[in-house]
């Protein structure tokens, strides 16, 4: 055969193939014999074999794993994939829904009711209709390249049915019965089995080898369209939805559209029902409001999206013993009490311990030592203490009470005005100062690798660290002495201290571990701010004034900066040359809309407000809520509201979505 033959035939089979792959795994409608198919697939990659310069970037080849990376890279989400708020009661249900009525000023909210898969939030990324690269959420600014991966998976079209370039967001999973399967063969092989089916695909998608991940069977639901190229936006999730199926994409059959707080609780009531029959894991129920519109004008907490929740199941309880009751004492010196367990399974992995939260809490629950207890993961994952089975005592179980001194430096724990918690106020308590390190080194903060909770205790204990300015100046030969650290490992961490200088300056705020500072207020403080000195010296005030920065979290930044210690570690960081300047802060400098602030109203055609925001905030610009004497730029949408009129009234230029476009260029 010769090439030209050879391509049309490539051409020919990665139809039949990407054809016959959709009516089985996303219409589960075989049309052709499991054997037809895969003669279609050999010769496939019979011809690449002999033309590999015809193989395709969307060639369904990729499917069985390609070569081995070395490590993951990076990926930056172009709007953040933020968390959902989590409901646990149909009381807390009624709340929510009602919040929406308020703030929509409606008298019914229509919205679109998901199963929530238990699996693992990806983003897909395609261009001029062919997969190009995926992502998992990461910290939701940030995620892995997965690329690799994730064409393995039969489901997630490599070629979508029409031309657009857009960022698809779905859930990777592994079904029960391929779960089952799994766990036999790795059972079979003398390889631990996966505790459940989550744990299975995450570590499925993070191998570095794809051939890994082509033998365990993963699967897709997608659920949300972020960028597109269409024109014309789609009015509602309803309708994403619906077009998501039209490109190709596998949707859940059970995506229903509720109207009112009724048909929302049935809905719910309805799919737990059904949770054991469904092949796949699901904790809960997603409710979205339905129009977009709607949605942009509900906007977003620092975390989360105001107009979705998802509605947690119950989880799984089980009844085991308490061992003992310890205290806790953490980065921030408050000394939390925490249940020793016998160990029990629960939703798929094994508990040991569970937090009692704080003095308050212990009493009301009135757990003693020996006290047979019933547990559960409050929304699946953090272990809790539901109630004591008093009916079980014997008269052998022991009471505990909190300290009065730090377990740790034995100094003497308060209680704060307004807090539950008792501190411990010394700022050299060696414990908090371990907690600090083990903090810093975090994956959601610094991210450094090979320093967990035991070389963060030997490195505080040996005296080489005594707060995580010294991280940066460990040399090898000193790393190399300590117990179980040898040269590789040494080798590996010194790499890794490197690496994170580089950080963004919002995963450093993070690991500095200012109170109330999460990675939501540490984007916005970095956003802002671009640089560590020039968040040190700005005021209470004008923190405050931030958008989500509220006066207790402005407070608390500004005593941080204030502290002797602070100073010290900050001037150890930056000889050190640990980034104090936000990544993006070259680019931003060199962005045509420095110094501008935008006010968006209305709602635009080519964009969402989400994607508008991102746009302005690359070229350098700001997007605030309100139109004042500060504001540069107002871009006027469909159906504008009251800015639009006070814009006019101070003279501030009013751009259509058209000269938004131009101005971006």
């Amino acid at each position: 055969m010769d090439r030209d033959a050879a391509a049309a035939r490539l051409e020919e089979l990665k139809e039949l193939i990407n054809k016959h792959n959709y009516y089985y795994h996303v219409l589960d409608n075989p049309r052709i014999s499991d054997s037809q198919f895969d003669l279609y697939m050999k010769d496939l990659l019979q011809l690449e074999k002999l033309f590999p310069d015809l193989m395709t970037y969307d060639s369904p080849s990729k499917r069985i794993g390609g070569t081995a990376i070395s490590a993951f890279k990076q990926a930056k989400h172009p709007v953040p994939m933020l968390s959902l708020d989590n409901i646990f009661s149909e009381n807390e249900l009624k709340e929510f829904y009602l919040r929406l009525k308020k703030a929509l000023n409606v008298d019914e909210v229509v919205w679109v009711g998901e199963p929530k898969i238990d699996g693992l939030a990806v983003s897909l990324y395609y261009e001029d209709g062919v997969f190009k690269r995926g992502a998992t959420r990461g910290d939701g600014i940030t995620g892995e390249d997965i690329t690799h991966n994730l064409y393995t998976i039969w489901s997630l079209p490599l070629q979508l049915k029409e031309k657009i370039t857009a960022e698809i967001r779905g859930e990777v999973f592994i079904p029960r019965e391929e779960f089952l399967e799994l766990n036999r063969l790795r059972n079979g092989r003398g390889l631990q089995p996966f505790s459940n089916p989550r744990n299975a695909a995450a570590g499925s998608l993070r191998q570095l080898d794809p051939k890994i991940a082509a033998e365990r069977s993963l699967d897709l639901f997608v659920f949300s369209l972020i960028h597109t190229s269409l024109t014309k936006p789609l009015p509602s999730h309803w309708d994403t939805l619906q077009y998501l199926r039209e490109l190709g994409f596998k949707v859940n059959k059970h995506v229903s559209l509720l109207r009112g707080l009724e048909q929302a609780v049935e809905f719910c009531s309805y799919i737990d029902s059904k949770r054991e029959e469904l092949p796949y894991e699901i904790d809960g129920v997603v409710l979205k409001v339905n129009e977009i519109s709607k949605q942009e004008k509900l906007g977003y907490t620092s975390r989360v999206p105001r107009w979705a929740a998802a509605f947690k199941f119950s989880s799984e309880e089980g009844i085991t013993r308490v061992k003992d009751i310890e205290v806790n004492v953490g980065r921030t010196g408050a000394v939390t009490p925490v249940a020793i367990l016998e160990p029990v399974l629960l939703a798929g992995s094994v508990v040991k311990r569970a937090s009692l939260h704080n003095e308050d809490v212990l009493r009301e629950k009135g757990v003693m030592i020996g006290d047979e207890v019933v547990v559960h993961k409050a929304g699946d994952v953090i272990p809790e203490i539901v109630k004591v089975l008093r009916e079980k005592r014997t008269g052998h179980e022991q009471s505990f009470y909190m300290p009065s001194a730090c377990p740790s430096c034995g100094k003497d724990l308060k209680r704060l005005s307004g807090e539950a918690a008792l501190r411990c106020l010394n700022p050299a308590c060696e414990a908090q100062l371990i907690e600090k390190i083990i903090h810093f080194a975090s994956r959601k903060a610094m991210d450094i690798s090979g320093l967990g909770e035991s070389a963060a205790r030997q490195l505080y204990e040996s005296g080489l660290v005594k707060d995580v300015g010294d991280l940066y100046y460990l040399r090898k030969e000193e790393l190399v002495k300590l117990e179980r650290m040898g040269e590789k490992s040494a080798n590996n961490l010194l790499i890794a201290l490197e690496q994170s200088k580089q950080n963004s300056l919002y995963k450093l705020l993070v690991g500095l571990g200012i109170r109330f500072v999460g990675e939501r207020v540490a984007q916005i403080l970095a956003a802002h701010f671009k640089s560590l000195p020039r968040m040190a010296e700005a005021s209470v005030e004008e923190m405050n004034a931030l958008v989500e920065i509220g006066p207790v979290i402005a407070a608390s930044v500004r005593d941080f900066f204030q502290q002797p210690e602070t100073s010290e570690i900050l001037q150890k960081l930056e000889k050190a040359e640990v980034a104090f300047y936000d990544e993006s802060d070259h680019a931003i400098k060199e962005g045509t809309l420095k110094e501008y602030n935008f006010v968006l109203t209305g709602t635009l055609s080519g964009h969402t407000r989400q994607e508008a925001k991102a746009l302005i905030e690359s070229k350098g610009g700001k997007v605030v809520n309100s139109v004042s004497k500060n504001t540069d730029y107002l871009l006027a949408g469909e159906n504008p509201g009251s800015k639009l009129e006070k814009a006019r009234e101070m003279g501030i230029k009013i751009l259509s979505e058209e000269d938004f476009n131009e101005l971006i260029i």
